[in-house]
């Protein structure tokens, strides 16, 4: 699934990446804080978007996240 960090305050996408394990990543951002190699993070809260593209429908969940 399309995974998406954005920050909430401003809309800025953050990170985009694939992941499998979607349970397991939004049971870590929801711990202490997400740290990126340009800065931390606390989490604020998801979406699950459904799209339409090339005739198929796809899922991508949307991690909104707050500045320290």
């Amino acid at each position: 699934m399309n995974i998406v960090f954005v920050l909430t305050s401003t809309g800025q996408e953050l990170l985009e990446m694939e992941s499998l394990d979607v349970a397991g990543l939004l049971a870590a951002v929801k711990g202490e804080n997400v740290t990126f190699p340009f800065g931390s993070y606390k989490y604020d809260f998801h979406t699950l978007d459904h799209y339409l593209e090339n005739e198929v429908y796809r899922q991508e969940l949307v991690i909104y996240l707050k500045e320290e």
